[in-house]
């Protein structure tokens, strides 16, 4: 017995000692892609030494005698700090995520090859001015000299990922930075998919249902929409769902998970301290590490400060002594589907205004890991590329015998967004910024800017000219081959709608409705927003003065503004009434909720209970109201509409039948369907987080989850990888935290502000921003989630472009010179 026993001690010694030696082995491996931030290297491409000074918090400032240094210093640290995710965006946008992915990613690979970002990148090269092409090559440049560090200086291949997903790393060229502005513009896109959503919902429902579920931002001059089936021949009235790939790496967003953004300045007749104010939060899908980088650049024309996206050379909000910027979704209507008919006798030619035309037809290889190659035909009408039938669901809209297409701006292969990024950090005032924002191409977005005096706010991005009797105003697809459906150029810069200097003294956009002009000039009939914007309207005029604690203060606002609105609609026949219940009966459950909700102010408080309950109730409710009509296309209404809600309740045009339930007997009310929701709503919470309400907290089901796009599913390594916080905020606050809708965690909060920003032009470097992580892409780093917490308890860090304060405090300072 005593030897079995010193065996079993042995091995299991060995055992420990074993795992020990693993970890330590990994660890190790892991580790040697850490930068040494205070280290002097000697590298090619730059005329004189610069110094990159980290601040306690890793964000770069850096100085060099020419601009075009400072910009391949920016590409050094871009790289040393984030070249997986900087790797992973030119891969995606490049389509070739299956080199490393295997067939998982094929459809992403597909898609990005059938729009082609990257050679519009390629040409549009050369539409840059000799500033920006010459920023674009130095940025380049020094992101391949941290490539040349890394290999040569056993750097860890320069990324812990790139040990489990080794591939050759090709150099950084200027297309690479800028088929990533376009791939931003994907991510960013509502209007394609709302399409063909519009289209399925119009082939099942009457056109009044329509302006029901799928409402337009209230306003004067709403268009009739025509029924698709009026439009387009032989389209199937239910169509399965081609069940598009939103699971792995697909730049696609979800529905309600496209971009979104606060961002409003104050000029100085509403400011406490007689100068401008501006605050910008932009929304994207929360990750780990965040999509945004800080970072300082000491240009020729001063100073810049702000929130860049490693890959593009440009601070995108921020800055500098002169100027602040700040950007928010437009959601101008800058793409258009198209049913394009294929000649029956030769698949090789499209139906054109004048008859049969070719297609522009080519190959593409897609590799595969550990499968076959599969090439891929693309093909390009006179709208633009063909898209594959499984994209976007297009295979749920397209007749026999047809193909889909899109015309989309971001597809432009003259191209100058990226050198309208470079005017206005060099811009010191309002008008010169205002003038870089001409050509500025995709994705379009409303620009807000602020100098000492002044304060304004501009569409900027290109607006395609439609024609008058366009058949859907293109918010549905039409036949591509009929000419008043086609593009007619784009509008002159000029009919971009904006304000400048406004009487009230503040500008400001949520996403919102911003003008109300009649087809074509219009913009838009999708926007992004029409609650928060009532918020934001209340807060900012409740003062007539603000300050730099007055625009934060707004930026973590988590009052909800729809609960507040609707919850009278839903329970206005349910509040106190009834007979009393008996505890543990789903009546005395029902009278629970309710009393709580009466007491509620609709703050979307992490602590509190009532936003669970309240956002349970909304969700079951809209379920119960869609689910008979739409069946399984109700799936693809995974968040709440509030005008929807608020038609319904208040039955306009008859928005009230919606209540009833086609396949039962009985005539259901509004009331009937609340109090039925409700119920459904307390039994799934019961069942999730339990029964006792006052206990329950908004925080344990609205937790921020910022994923490792690639290891965050990873078993063990998530627990390193993925950054989870307990979260205020909601859908429809202005400290937005969109929840996924999914049907395992509908409220976990996956799209928000990851960059906060708050400009005070009285004392500029009293300034603040933050990200909701850190600046480093390596786990192991204390960079890496160092500042997910002071982002989640809505704290900010100093903004300032004093250079004896970043290096005061600064945790290295790295010296580039010459190679001799």
């Amino acid at each position: 017995m005593l030897l079995v026993f010193r065996w079993l001690l042995r091995i299991a010694t060995g055992i420990v000692v074993l795992f020990v030696l693993a970890v330590t082995l990994v660890y190790w491996f892991a580790a040697r892609s850490l930068p040494d931030y205070d280290a002097t290297e000697a590298v090619a491409g730059i005329d004189a030494p610069v110094e990159i000074v980290r601040d306690n918090a890793d964000v770069p400032h850096i100085f060099g005698e020419t601009d075009e240094d400072v910009f391949f210093a920016l590409g050094w640290a871009h790289a040393q700090d984030r070249l997986w995710q900087m790797i992973m965006l030119r891969r995606t946008a490049q389509g070739r995520l299956s080199e490393l992915f295997g067939p998982r990613t094929l459809s992403t690979d597909r898609l990005l090859r059938h729009l082609d970002l990257y050679t519009a990148a390629v040409r549009s090269y050369e539409d840059q001015d000799p500033g920006t092409q010459a920023a674009l090559d130095a940025y380049a440049a020094g992101v391949n000299a941290w490539l040349e560090e890394v290999n040569e200086g056993a750097r860890g291949r320069g990324a812990p990922e790139m040990w489990l997903f080794n591939h050759a790393v090709a150099p950084w060229t200027p297309a690479d930075s800028l088929v990533i502005l376009k791939l931003m513009a994907l991510q960013l896109n509502a209007h394609l998919s709302e399409e063909v959503l519009r289209a399925r919902v119009s082939l099942m429902l009457p056109g009044e249902r329509v302006a029901d579920i799928l409402p337009e931002a209230p306003g004067d001059g709403l268009i009739a929409l025509p029924q698709y089936a009026s439009l387009v021949d032989d389209v199937p009235r239910y169509a399965a769902n081609t069940t598009p790939d939103h699971s792995f790496l697909s730049p696609v967003s979800p529905r309600g998970l496209e971009g979104a953004s606060n961002g409003w300045a104050a000029g100085i007749s509403r400011s406490a301290s007689e100068s401008t104010l501006l605050a910008n939060d932009p929304h994207l899908a929360l990750t780990a590490p965040s999509i945004w980088y800080l970072a300082r650049l000491e240009l020729s024309d001063g100073g810049v400060i702000g929130g860049t996206i490693p890959g593009i050379p440009l601070i995108l909000s921020g800055r500098s002594a002169d100027l602040g910027w700040g950007i928010t979704s437009s959601y101008l209507d800058d793409t258009d589907v198209y049913i394009e008919e294929v000649n029956p006798r030769d698949t090789g030619q499209y139906r054109g205004p004048g008859g049969w035309e070719d297609f522009e037809t080519r190959e593409s290889i897609i590799v595969v890991k550990d499968a076959p190659s599969v090439t891929e035909v693309l093909q390009r009408t006179s709208n633009g590329p063909v898209l594959p039938p499984d994209a976007f669901d297009l295979g749920t809209i397209r007749p026999p015998g047809h193909v889909t297409s899109v015309a989309w701006t971001a597809l432009s292969e003259d191209d100058t967004t990226m050198t309208a990024g470079m005017r206005l950090m060099a811009a010191h005032g309002v008008e010169e910024g205002l003038r870089a924002g001409e050509l500025f191409v995709a994705p379009s977005q409303m620009l807000t800017l602020a100098d000492r005096n002044r304060v304004a706010i501009q569409l900027i991005g290109a607006m395609p000219r439609r024609d008058p009797e366009h058949q859907s105003e293109g918010r549905i697809p039409t036949y591509g081959y009929l000419p008043q459906n086609r593009w007619q150029g784009t509008f002159p810069y000029s009919a971009n709608p904006g304000v400048s200097e406004p009487a009230g003294g503040i500008v400001g956009n949520t996403n919102n409705k911003v003008v109300d002009r009649p087809f074509p000039d219009h913009v838009s009939f999708l926007w992004g927003d029409t609650q928060r914007i009532n918020r934001w309207r209340f807060l900012l005029q409740a003062r007539q003065v603000h300050t730099r604690e007055s625009f934060i203060e707004a930026q973590l606002d988590t009052v909800s503004f729809t609960a507040r609105s609707l919850l009278p609609l839903m329970g206005a026949e349910l509040w106190f009434t009834g007979e009393a219940a008996p505890d543990g009966t789903p009546e005395r459950q029902r009278e629970r909720a309710l009393a709580l909700l009466a007491e509620w102010n609709g703050e979307m408080n992490e602590h509190q209970p009532e936003p669970l309950i309240y956002a349970a109730w909304l969700r079951a409710l809209q379920d119960r109201l869609i689910r008979d009509e739409l069946g399984p296309l109700a799936d693809e209404f995974a968040h709440v509409e509030p005008l929807f809600i608020e038609r319904v309740f208040r039955d306009e045009s008859g928005a009230a039948a919606w209540c009833d339930v086609i396949q039962s007997a009985p005539v259901e009310t509004c009331p009937d369907i609340a109090r039925m929701a409700l119920d459904d709503a307390l039994v799934w919470i019961g069942e999730t987080y339990g029964t006792q309400l006052e206990s329950l907290r908004w925080g344990d089901a609205h937790e921020a989850v910022h994923e490792h796009q690639v290891l965050g599913d990873a078993p063990v390594i998530n627990w390193f990888v993925n950054i989870v916080q307990s979260t205020s905020g909601g859908d429809n606050t202005l400290m937005r935290g969109r929840t996924s809708g999914e049907p395992e965690h509908p409220f976990r909060n996956v799209h928000a502000a990851g960059y906060r920003g708050v400009y005070d032009f009285a004392d500029p470097d009293s300034s603040v921003f933050i990200t909701s992580t850190g600046q480093s892409g390596h786990f192991l780093s204390r960079h890496y989630d160092d500042m997910g917490e002071l982002w989640r308890r809505g704290e900010y860090l100093p903004m300032s472009l004093d250079p004896a304060l970043a290096r005061a405090a600064a945790v290295g300072v790295t010296r580039l010179i010459p190679e001799e």
